[in-house]
């Protein structure tokens, strides 16, 4: 996670806050390219406070070359450290700005974390002229795939963890 220190980290403004979210992000991604860290993508959280300022919260990078993690994108990392840094995991008071359109994965663990609102910068073109697969996902979701999902034989043990979870009176529903 980028160390991000300001005296005055509170905005008034959000377009100026998410342009300053733009900028911190895309040197951060850039440095962690030159270092072999991971792709050219960066994000970061805002977090809306209740008196209608804005703070930021964390700037992060795409970490999957370095981590070996097909997950750790940019938008996932910053999900979980603003999650970690808030101790939740619902971060409906916050925004979602990253360099590029989130992918299908990235969008799904915003939707997870209750965030209402993303900002993005590059489109989908941008991370496929740069030889990222958004596309393909998008093609599976539409049907069209090279992946092979079947149910098979609906094992009565793979019920069990529901009925468990079902039947739990204390459980904390997220």
């Amino acid at each position: 996670m980028f160390n991000y220190e300001q005296e005055d980290n509170e905005y008034e403004n959000l377009e100026e806050c998410v342009n300053i979210v733009y900028e911190m992000s895309s040197k951060y991604a850039i440095e962690g390219v030159k270092d072999g860290i991971g792709g050219p993508f960066g994000a970061g959280i805002i977090y809306k406070k209740e008196n209608g300022k804005y703070v930021i919260l964390v700037i992060e990078r795409n970490t999957v070359i370095i981590s070996k993690d097909p997950t750790a994108h940019a938008e996932v990392n910053a999900i979980r450290s603003a999650c970690k840094l808030l101790n939740t995991k619902s971060l409906e008071n916050c925004i979602l700005v990253t360099t590029a359109k989130s992918c299908p994965m990235c969008l799904s663990a915003a939707c997870w974390a209750n965030i209402k609102t993303i900002y993005y910068s590059q489109s989908y073109d941008s991370a496929e002229e740069a030889g990222f697969r958004d596309e393909k996902i998008a093609e599976y979701i539409k049907g069209n795939n090279e992946i092979i999902e079947e149910n098979l034989l609906k094992n009565p043990c793979c019920s069990m963890p529901f009925t468990e979870w079902n039947n739990k009176e204390d459980k904390e529903e997220y």
